[in-house]
Formats: C-alpha cells, sequence, structure tokens
C-alpha cells in the first residue's frame, strides 16, 4: 500500500500493461486532477494504490477529512464515483484499504452515488460487511441510458410512432429555417474559443443554469474541456443556424459510451427546438462513429425517455467501520 500523486496516476492509466480497469470518466486522472486544483481548498488527497508482486491491483481517489474518507468529486460536477481495481482483485484490494483507513483513524466511508454494478457495492460493501462494519445503501437519483442501435434508421424505427413523426418533423422544420451547421470541435487547439461560446449558450438557456456557473465553475469547465481534448475525450457538439450558434453539447466519449455531460441554447431559438435537436444529432453523429451507448447521465427529464433512455438507479453508500 502506497500513496500516489494525481500527476502519478497518469502513468497507471496510460501503460496498457496494467488490469486496472477504469470504468467511467469521472475517475480519469485528468479529470480528477483539474477538480483538485478548482475545488480541492487545501484538502491533502489520499490516491491509495495497492500493489501485488509490483503489479497494481486498486486505486482509491479519496480525501480523508477529521475521521471521515469521500470520493475527490462532487455530485455537482460528478454524476457517480468508484474505486479503480483489477478484475478479480477486489476482495484483496478492499481488505488492505480498509485496514489502512482504519490506520488512518477512519471510521466512516461516505461514498457519495454509485451504479448498482459498482465496485462499491458489488465487492466493498461485501468486504466490509464481512469485517462487521455497518454498510447502508439508498436509491438516491437516477441515471438514463440509450442503447445505441447500429443505424440512425434503427434509431428512429425504435421511437414510438409519435415521437419518430415529431422528430422528422423538427428535424425538417430545422433544416428549412436557414443554413444549418452541426459540427464537432475537438482539437485542443480549438476548444479555448469554443469553450466561450459554449459557456455564454449554457447560461441563455435557463436561469438556474446561469446561477449555477459562477466564475470558479466556468474556470472547471473551461480546464475540463482543455484537459478531455488532450485525452481525445472531449466531444463539443455545434449547432449553428445562418452561421449563428444556437445550441452546444459537450460530450465525453469514453469506453465506447458517449456521455451527455451538459449543453445549452439560446431561447431565441426556442421555436425551433434547438436544445432537444442539439441532442438528438449528437446521437445520430454517436451512432455514425459506432458507439454503443449514450449516457443521459443523472436527472429524469421527460425528453430521455422519449428518446429511448432506460432509467439504471443511482445509490447513496455509506460504511461506518468497526
Amino acid at each position: 500500500m502506497k500513496l500516489e500523486t494525481l500527476e502519478g496516476l497518469d502513468s497507471y492509466w496510460r501503460n496498457a500493461a496494467y488490469s486496472l480497469r477504469w470504468e467511467c470518466p469521472f475517475v480519469l486522472p485528468p479529470w480528477l486532477q483539474v477538480w483538485w486544483r478548482i475545488f480541492a481548498e487545501g484538502l491533502p488527497p489520499h490516491i491509495c494504490l495497492v500493489s501485488c508482486e509490483e503489479e497494481p491491483i486498486g486505486m482509491a481517489p479519496i480525501v480523508v477529512q477529521a475521521q471521515e474518507a469521500r470520493f475527490l468529486g462532487d455530485p455537482d460536477v460528478c454524476d457517480y464515483l468508484d474505486f479503480v481495481v483489477a478484475p478479480g482483485q477486489g476482495q484483496q484490494f478492499f481488505q488492505v484499504l480498509l485496514q489502512y483507513l482504519r490506520e488512518q483513524g477512519v471510521n466512516r466511508l461516505n461514498l457519495g452515488l454509485v451504479r448498482p454494478e459498482s465496485m462499491v457495492l458489488t465487492e466493498l460493501a461485501a468486504r466490509a460487511a464481512a469485517e462487521k462494519c455497518q454498510v447502508s445503501s439508498r436509491q438516491e437519483d437516477v441515471i438514463l441510458e440509450l442503447m445505441l442501435p447500429p443505424t440512425w434508421e434503427d434509431f428512429l424505427q425504435q421511437l414510438t410512432a409519435k415521437e419518430r413523426h415529431e422528430t422528422r418533423r423538427k428535424l425538417r422544420r430545422l433544416y428549412n429555417s436557414g443554413q444549418v451547421n452541426f459540427h464537432l470541435v475537438q482539437q485542443v487547439s480549438e476548444v479555448r474559443e469554443k469553450m466561450e461560446i459554449f459557456l455564454a449558450l449554457f447560461g441563455l438557456s435557463r436561469a438556474d443554469k446561469a446561477a449555477f456557473m459562477t466564475e470558479q465553475m466556468r474556470t472547471y469547465f473551461r480546464e475540463l474541456a482543455e484537459a478531455m481534448a488532450e485525452a481525445r475525450l472531449l466531444k463539443l457538439f455545434f449547432l449553428e443556424i445562418d452561421g449563428e450558434a444556437a445550441a452546444a453539447a459537450m460530450c465525453f466519449d469514453y469506453n465506447s459510451r458517449v456521455y451527455l455531460y451538459n449543453n445549452g441554447y439560446d431561447a431565441r431559438f426556442n421555436s425551433l427546438s434547438v436544445g432537444l435537436l442539439s441532442k438528438i444529432l449528437s446521437i445520430r453523429d454517436s451512432i455514425g462513429r459506432g458507439l454503443k451507448i449514450y449516457d443521459f447521465l443523472k436527472g429524469n427529464e421527460p425528453y430521455k425517455r422519449r428518446l429511448g433512455g432506460k432509467p439504471v438507479p443511482l445509490y447513496r453508500c455509506e460504511i461506518v467501520l468497526e
């Protein structure tokens, strides 16, 4: 067991010889590094790395404050989190981790929101229960996921007859409204300028979004976009009408999934449904690139179900160490 630095995690993530499973973008080193710079406020990270015969078997990206440990990240900007563990190594990794945390005086793990198949629920909970710890988990939120078919026409056929008709009608109306350009930004050299347009659209779409986007949050979004672009994971979509930005969607591609992280639109174009259509067009783009799952992330907005999203529960998990 050793403590690793955030910068040092890159070598484990990028080394294909290691079998660590980085299951979601929210635990990737570039994401954690940006979150730490913007939000950590001086708390020291505990990047707990466990190895067996010099082979890393698990990593815990946590912070320890007083007698509580929690994941790096927070629910405002990380929809769900987890540990990074090699296949078949969960029980050994968590046995070592729990022993270390006890030695540090930690008596509670507050692990926030996790997916049902997370290492937290499938491995850690069992190990903790075997060690007589108190384990609690309760559903608190939901994400919606869309299984992407091979073709755009297949996607349309998956929709209800009404939704299929409405999607086609709205797309026709959009493309008849003027010169429409839906394009993708992913090169680092373009991201800084284009993110200013995205942030402007984000604030224009709703009052609550404008309030959410504080100066600190703007800095976070800018730095996150650049870091993920450098890692070749950013997909920043823009919908323009007659040369004017009408909507944008910030997505990440990882492990054959596209994650719809956030979006914005200019309310002047509401009559053209640009907010919804920018997402639909990003689905079409994802199908064209052969991706398998479109993750709408947190929130139970009706449009996600109308487009075929299926609910996946998110659980809040807490463990009291005995």
